[in-house]
Formats: structure tokens, C-alpha cells, sequence
């Protein structure tokens, strides 16, 4: 029996509520068959629309294998194309941001437009077709300002459960945002394993002090009807909701198609994720006013979000290779917020900054404990049930 062949049987045998096996963490054939079958075929967040504000801006999306030119046409556009040239296949595109009028392809000088046809290509004789050689486009969504990309032919529809999410997320004006910083933490474990430690709090308590001086997930005791309540009665003031919509369908939804919606309270004394739990930013979108709380919003099987009042911090956990991982930490203000003035940079991104640092040594141990021949599945706590979920999505999605 083939690797792959073995990973099909072991995926359909899968029982929920456990880890998976361990060549799911250390297989390069499951590496590579994570590609195709979760990462191209899965709508991914790569941006924000503030990274390409004028016509000729672009930026790289990358993962695994694949590279992405997402960028603004002349007429304001938002394009993606794949950065893989129709002559041989080199890469077209090599720096990772800039502002271009065509992209020239650097080995054998194939040119291409903003909207991806080919305008040049030498010595390629009379029957030669430049239209049936344009970059591969990929597929592109705009919600609230992020830009959302699938690499599959025929991609799930995500508009109904983006209309779904939509009142929800709305007040936090993210189209009229801004991308403030963003900052990588390679970590040497396989994807999985970084996703899986994001999808619960049930390490918080002992492995995120800074965390969790701040935030009650880390105790699902902690939040009594009065610290939910008088969050809830705030939020509504504010302009917020706190309904939580959770689709997250890994069980019944289409790839892709899954939605997750929760805000859950600060401690006292905190309005947002900062050191002294004073704010950080201007208050985002049209909010009126702090309510001390803080939303979860997921957005397909990988997209995840944190939004407080004053900013919104987004996570990527990029496939580098089978045991090879980037963290990208993203943090989102208001538009309008000018730096040193609106806010302090080193400030905005102290906690999760510091709490990324703590994952980055808790993954890098779990990948270390994973690769023992000895290792074995275990049993999965109430509070990690984001995991089983994801488990469950992910053993029918490769098996």
C-alpha cells in the first residue's frame, strides 16, 4: 500500500475528539496532498484592500508552492493572477510589494499586463496564440476591505455565509481600515499543529500569562452572567452585536463555507488587548464607545480574526514545507489613525506579539513530542472543541 493510499484508509478511520496520527504532522506526501486538497481548494485571506490603494500597486500571496500577484488594474480593479509565467513556468513576479505597469517575466522577458493577457513575447513564430497564454487568474472575494483568493476551477460559493456574517462584522468599518503592521514567526512544525494550538484556549491559563490577565476564554468559569451581561449591555450601546453564528461546518457546510462569530468579555479594568487595558486606537468604524469585550471570527477552515473596539488582529498559518510553518501576525486600524499621533506601534502590537512568541516555543515542542515513534493520539478537552471540528472537516476532506 502506497503512503498516500495508507493516508486515505487512516483519514476515513479517523475518531473524533482525538489528535490525529502522526504521519498526518510529518509526511511530506501529506504535506503535499495539504496543498491541493485544503490549501488550493479553500477560500484564503491574503490581504487587505489598504495594500494597493493606486492603480499598479501589488503584493505576493504565497504558500506552499504557490505564488499569487494580487493587485490594482488601471481602472481600480482588485486582479489575481498566478506568478508563474506561460512561456516555462519561472516565477514572474520576485519582489514581494511594489507598484508596476507590466510584469516582466526576468528569464526569457515575456510581458505581461496589470490584467494578466500577454503583451509580449519574442520569436514565438506566426500560429503562436498570445491570448490562450495569459497568467492563470485565480479566484478573488472582497469582504469588508479583505481580499479572499481560491485557487481551485470551480471554488465554493462563500457569498451566503459572507451575507450571513455581514451585519455581524459590519460595525467594525473594516473596509475603511488599515493594515498597521505585519510580523512573520517561522516555526518549525507542520501547519496543522500551529492551526490546531490557535483553535483553542485550553493552554491560555498555563502558557499565556500576558493573555491571560485580560481575557475570560482562558477560563469558560470565569465568565459569570454578570461579566457577559454587562459586556453585552455595553456592546449594544456601542453599536456591536454578540449573537454567535457558528457554521463551522467543517461538519455540514461546503468547504470553504463556514462561518464562526463570538464576542466574549474582557476582565475589569480592560477596554481592549493592551498592557494597562487602556485603548490603543481610535475606536474602529462607527463604534460610540468601549464595551470590554472582544470577538473570535472565523471565515473558511484557516481564516481567523480577533476584533476588539480599537483593532482588529488577523492570523495566518502559511505552509512552508512539511515540518516548516509561518505565523503572520496582522494588525488592522482605522484608516484615518496616523502613527505616533493615533497610536503607538510597539503598544498596538505588545500581546500578541509576546503571546505569537509563546506559540511559537509551545508548537515547536508539540511538532518535537509528535515526531517520537511512541507518539500516539490523545484524547481531545471540552475546551479544544474548535480542534475536533477542524479534525473532523479535515480527515473527510483528504481521506
Amino acid at each position: 500500500m502506497g503512503e498516500i493510499d495508507l493516508m486515505r484508509e487512516r483519514a476515513i478511520a479517523y475518531t473524533a475528539g482525538r489528535s490525529l496520527e502522526r504521519m498526518f504532522y510529518t509526511s511530506p506526501a501529506v504535506y503535499e496532498r495539504d496543498i491541493v486538497k485544503v490549501w488550493c481548494e479553500s477560500w484564503l485571506w491574503a490581504g487587505h484592500v489598504s495594500q494597493i490603494p493606486n492603480p499598479g500597486d501589488y503584493f505576493l500571496f504565497t504558500f506552499g508552492t504557490e505564488s499569487v500577484i494580487i493587485l490594482r488594474d488601471g481602472d481600480g480593479e482588485v486582479r489575481a493572477h498566478l506568478n508563474v509565467c506561460r512561456h516555462r513556468g519561472s516565477r514572474v513576479c520576485l519582489e514581494s510589494s511594489g507598484n508596476a505597469r507590466v510584469f516582466s517575466c526576468p528569464y526569457h522577458g515575456w510581458t505581461y499586463g496589470l490584467n494578466g493577457a500577454l503583451r509580449g513575447a519574442r520569436m514565438m513564430g506566426e500560429d503562436f496564440d498570445a491570448e490562450t497564454h495569459s497568467l492563470g487568474r485565480v479566484n478573488i472575494t472582497i469582504f469588508e476591505g479583505l481580499i479572499f483568493l481560491n485557487l481551485s476551477e470551480n471554488p465554493p460559493d462563500l457569498a451566503p455565509a459572507l451575507a450571513r456574517l455581514k451585519p455581524h462584522v459590519a460595525p467594525f468599518g473594516l473596509e475603511s481600515a488599515k493594515v498597521a503592521h505585519t510580523k512573520s514567526y517561522p516555526v518549525p512544525a507542520n501547519w496543522k499543529l500551529a492551526l490546531e494550538n490557535y483553535l483553542e484556549c485550553y493552554h491560555c491559563a498555563p502558557s499565556h500569562k500576558e493573555y491571560s490577565r485580560s481575557h475570560s476564554l482562558k477560563d469558560p468559569a470565569s465568565m459569570t452572567e454578570e461579566l457577559v451581561g454587562a459586556m453585552r449591555e455595553k456592546a449594544r450601546a456601542a453599536g456591536l452585536t454578540t449573537e454567535v453564528v457558528n457554521a463551522s461546518g467543517l461538519d455540514a457546510q461546503p468547504l470553504g463555507a463556514d462561518i464562526y462569530h463570538r464576542r466574549y468579555p474582557l476582565y475589569s479594568g480592560y477596554d481592549t488587548g493592551s498592557r494597562d487595558g487602556g485603548g490603543l486606537a481610535p475606536l474602529l468604524g462607527d463604534l460610540t464607545g468601549y464595551d470590554g469585550g472582544a470577538t473570535d471570527i472565523t471565515i473558511g477552515p484557516v481564516n481567523h480574526f480577533l476584533a476588539y473596539s480599537d483593532h482588529v488582529v488577523g492570523y495566518r498559518f502559511l505552509p512552508r514545507g512539511p515540518r516548516e510553518t509561518e505565523i503572520q501576525t496582522v494588525w488592522i486600524v482605522r484608516q484615518d489613525a496616523v502613527e505616533g499621533r493615533d497610536y503607538q506601534l510597539g503598544a498596538l502590537i505588545w500581546l500578541w506579539d509576546v503571546t505569537t512568541k509563546d506559540d511559537e516555543r509551545i508548537i515547536r515542542n508539540n511538532q518535537a513530542g509528535v515526531d517520537s515513534i511512541r507518539y500516539r493520539p490523545g484524547p481531545l478537552s471540552s475546551m479544544e472543541w474548535g480542534i475536533s471540528a477542524f479534525l473532523s472537516w479535515y480527515a473527510r476532506q483528504v481521506g
